[in-house]
């Protein structure tokens, strides 16, 4: 059984909406995936207007007998009025690349794809 993330993705847009392609990221290297689609009605009251990405929390046991503990990610970033999905993707890919997590991401057209990228 592979471990890994699951990937899930919720859209809180009236009008870009999002699918889970690829549900689990995993450790050995297969990548999750998601798919934008339609232009954005943008940021409202609360969490309208914006899009989320979720990795869940697992744990694998690593080839020197130590478990490891990988914490869960919540992305959920802001929608402009009338934004396409190719940016939505494009403002994923450079905020997870960004932050520390043991995670990169790469986005093509309107697809963003998530690998594990565990650091020693």
């Amino acid at each position: 059984m592979a471990k890994g993330a699951k990937l899930t993705a919720l859209s809180f847009d009236k009008l870009q909406k999002v699918s889970v392609t690829r549900p689990l990221v995993t450790v050995g290297g297969r990548p999750g995936s998601v798919e934008f689609s339609g232009r954005a009605r943008g940021r409202g009251a609360g969490i309208e207007g914006t899009m989320s990405v979720w990795l869940s929390i697992f744990r694998y046991g690593r080839p020197d007998g130590t478990v490891n503990h990988v914490a869960g990610w919540n992305v959920t970033l802001p929608l402009k009025p009338g934004q396409k999905p190719e940016i939505t993707a494009k403002d994923f890919e450079k905020f997870i690349n960004s932050a520390s997590r043991p995670y990169r991401a790469k986005a093509v057209g309107t697809a963003l794809s998530i690998t594990y990228a565990e650091k020693d």
